[in-house]
């Protein structure tokens, strides 16, 4: 071994005495490129990305999406809407050419195209340069995206009162006049509540149970016999629970004019 100035003691032969701490390359080690992906790429998308999210959640709790009531399989004039992320499939199934006949074209080889389209646009257009005229092909297949998005969402939106959708449709509050514990509500749903709605609100295809203007006997007839569109026999409980219902709806009605 070599003895006097530069000699090195090594502990182990194995670990290099001269092995420096982990150091980012040098902007001018990515030729094309202005800076490391780690960390300083990243941490750019990060914070952009928290930015975004802070943003959407804060525009959710000023404005939150109108809740509709709950579903119900009597109301026949009710028009269902898809959320409004995906009113422009829902305006691209509108045209003849994705619809009908056609409608498998419209719901898998359009949106598969549109998007196989997105996932190899980084592998279609590879240069190295980052600016917008250095990737014509990905950029206009973005800016493509984000127009026909735009457009179709517009289309479809534009039509539909919003407002007057939400009040249609908005819940229902609890019915503080009816007794969902007591057995005449029990019968009540398993003979009317299928026309006559949960709440005895009525539907498209019957009338309020609430605010009727019948005597007992004119109610346990009219569940027997029927009245106007409604057809006799619908009633199918025993003579019991017929009175059970008579004694519920008038309940009911008693609270209603009180």
């Amino acid at each position: 071994m070599k003895k006097g100035k530069g000699m090195k003691f090594v502990g182990d032969s194995r670990i290099r005495s001269d092995n420096p701490p982990f150091v980012p390359k040098d902007y001018s080690e990515y030729p094309g490129r202005t800076e490391a992906f780690w960390p300083n790429f990243l941490l750019k998308e990060w914070l952009v990305g928290a930015v975004f999210i802070v943003g959407f959640l804060c525009l959710t709790i000023a404005h939150p999406s109108p809740l509709e009531g709950m579903a119900d399989p009597t109301a026949t004039d009710y028009i269902p809407l898809p959320d409004w992320y995906f009113l422009f499939l829902y305006q691209l199934l509108k045209y003849d050419f994705a619809s009908g006949p056609y409608v498998l074209f419209g719901i898998l080889v359009l949106p598969g195209l549109a998007f196989g389209a997105l996932f190899l646009a980084p592998f279609l257009d590879n240069g190295p340069g980052r600016r917008p005229q250095h990737r014509p092909i990905a950029v206009s297949l973005m800016v493509l995206a984000f127009v026909a998005t735009a457009w179709l969402t517009y289309e479809s939106a534009k039509d539909v009162d919003w407002e007057a959708r939400a009040e249609a449709n908005k819940p229902i509050p609890p019915n503080d006049l009816i007794d969902t514990s007591s057995d005449g509500y029990e019968v009540y749903k398993n003979n009317c509540a299928s026309c006559h709605a949960n709440e005895l609100e009525g539907g498209s295809s019957a009338p309020s149970l609430i605010g009727i203007d019948h005597t007992p006997e004119e109610i346990a007839k009219i569940a027997k016999e029927g009245i106007g569109d409604m057809p006799p026999n619908v009633f199918k409980g025993s003579d019991e629970e017929l009175d059970q219902l008579v004694e519920f709806i008038t309940e009911v009605n008693e609270k209603a004019d009180e």
